[in-house]
């Protein structure tokens, strides 16, 4: 009897499926004291990806702040990856920037990762543009390409990690929301128009983005797999912000940055590295740049 007494103890300190999800009352909180550090009032959000932090810099009549100083917030931990929030106007609108998102692989739960996400539609976000830097499977890209994400294959969550998983708030979104429509088209069809009027020619691309959780890179049979399921470049973010995005009504664009191209024959020597993923991100990201701003000014004109 004593041993059961025991076993009977220990469960009620097992962590329970909501250990790594806060209550709306907590994320109320968060927006409070963002406010509370800044005048602007956003519309839009970006995140950006690896190597492509520089976004930020287009912004004007900036306030920062660091996510050491933000309740409940994660902390990047990843090279190329700041790690703060910046506030301030582009291209006469009101936009907030993330410099440095948070992995499944740096160890934190799929919930965590998109902590952000809930915090701008709070502060009033509509949309959220999503960047990413991410290897190629499709043996028409090259490095440098500049894809528009029309969909995504979110791995982790097939096999069981998806950042909805627990107890669903309506007051976020319905239980079972759909995905089919995750990345909105008439963003994408804006994009698309953007990025040809300003220049991009066969470097623009249009395809699947793979999720894989890393932080390894992918082996040559994974990167096979990835092309027969339909994947058009593999990267190790970017799904569980869109997913908890779309759960909260908002609208998603999504534009991958090809780095790499992902190694899909046994006869090669060379491997994948950061480094060379932050060197292109660097090098394209002028590119990168002048087309994020011109998507954010055609959705102000339109709002």
């Amino acid at each position: 009897m004593d041993a059961l007494d025991g076993m009977s103890s220990r469960k009620t300190t097992r962590p329970t499926c909501e250990q790594f999800r806060h209550s709306f009352e907590e994320y109320d909180h968060i927006v409070n004291v963002l406010r509370a550090s800044t005048g602007h009032r956003p519309s839009l959000a970006i995140i950006c990806g690896s190597g492509l932090g520089g976004l930020a810099d287009l912004l004007t009549d900036t306030d920062s702040i660091e996510y050491d100083d933000i309740p409940f917030f994660p902390i990047s931990t990843v090279h190329g990856h700041v790690g703060r929030l910046v506030f301030g106007m582009l291209n006469e609108v009101s936009v907030v920037c993330m410099q440095g998102r948070f992995h499944f692989y740096e160890g934190w739960a799929m919930q965590n990762i998109a902590i952000p996400v809930r915090v701008f539609k709070l502060l009033g976000v509509q949309t959220i543009i999503v960047t990413n830097a991410s290897g190629a499977v499709n043996p028409d890209y090259k490095v440098g390409d500049i894809m528009l994400i029309k969909d995504h294959i979110n791995l982790p969550g097939m096999i069981g990690a998806n950042p909805l998983m627990g107890l669903n708030d309506a007051r976020w979104g319905p239980r079972f929301p759909a995905l089919s429509l995750a990345y909105d088209r008439q963003l994408l069809q804006l994009a698309r128009k953007v990025a040809l009027g300003i220049g991009f020619g066969e470097d623009l691309r249009e395809g699947v983005y793979m999720m894989v959780s890393g932080p390894t890179f992918e082996t040559v049979a994974e990167a096979r797999a990835g092309r027969i399921l339909g994947a058009d470049c593999m990267g190790m973010s970017t799904a569980p912000e869109v997913i908890v995005a779309k759960h909260c009504g908002m609208r998603v664009l999504g534009i991958s940055l090809i780095t790499n191209i992902i190694i899909q024959q046994y006869d090669r020597d060379d491997e994948p590295n950061h480094q060379e993923v932050l060197m292109i991100g660097q090098q394209r990201a002028a590119n990168m740049q002048l087309l994020v701003a011109e998507v954010v000014k055609q959705i102000g004109h339109q709002a």
